[in-house]
């Protein structure tokens, strides 16, 4: 899939079935993330970040550049490129936005906005090693492949809820960021 096609894809106005997030018991924590996408002689990739191994939450973990909302941003279009810049380097003149999806609530207490946007390439990573590890992408054809996609049950609170996997290469892309690639690739469908 090109950007066109992701664009004539994206941008409708039907109702998307999503998958189920936690129910928080009160708002969240807001939050968030940027679906970087590229556009590249194969198709469109997703970029992603592998968290840094020292830190105390989800050490490893592949994830999109994001985080908390913080008081100095203006809003969550502006925390998704924020953390991007402040992961990645990513500058904001390289971003196009192209929209969001639905929140997604996670256990930890965060509600989620993704924000999905084309990025140009054409920077040098600077990445923040208290942050993150590394950096790679994954063709969207595959991440966003429901074929691809590995389910677990989990309980908890007599509640059962889905954990999705995706394996991508040596690495496994799964629960809040595989939810949310899981969404897109509804909206795409």
């Amino acid at each position: 899939m090109n950007k066109a096609e992701f664009l004539r894809r994206f941008q409708h106005v039907r109702t998307v079935t999503l998958e189920p997030d936690y129910p928080l018991s009160r708002r969240g924590r807001d939050a968030a993330v940027l679906i970087p996408l590229v556009e590249k002689s194969d198709g469109l990739h997703v970029m992603l970040t592998e968290r840094a191994h020292h830190l105390r939450h989800h050490p490893g973990q592949i994830s999109f550049p994001g985080g908390g909302f913080d008081d100095t941003d203006g809003n969550l279009l502006e925390t998704a490129k924020r953390e991007a810049r402040e992961e990645v380097g990513l500058p904001d003149k390289n971003i196009q936005i192209v929209g969001s999806l639905p929140l997604y609530r996670t256990v930890s207490g965060y509600q989620i906005t993704p924000v999905v946007g084309f990025i140009n390439p054409d920077f040098d990573y600077a990445l923040d090693a208290n942050e993150v590890a590394s950096v790679f992408d994954a063709p969207l054809a595959h991440v966003a492949n429901k074929q691809n996609h590995m389910v677990h049950y989990s309980h908890r609170a007599g509640r059962t809820f889905p954990i999705y996997f995706i394996p991508w290469r040596q690495r496994m892309i799964w629960g809040a960021t595989a939810a949310i690639l899981r969404n897109l690739s509804h909206h795409l469908e």
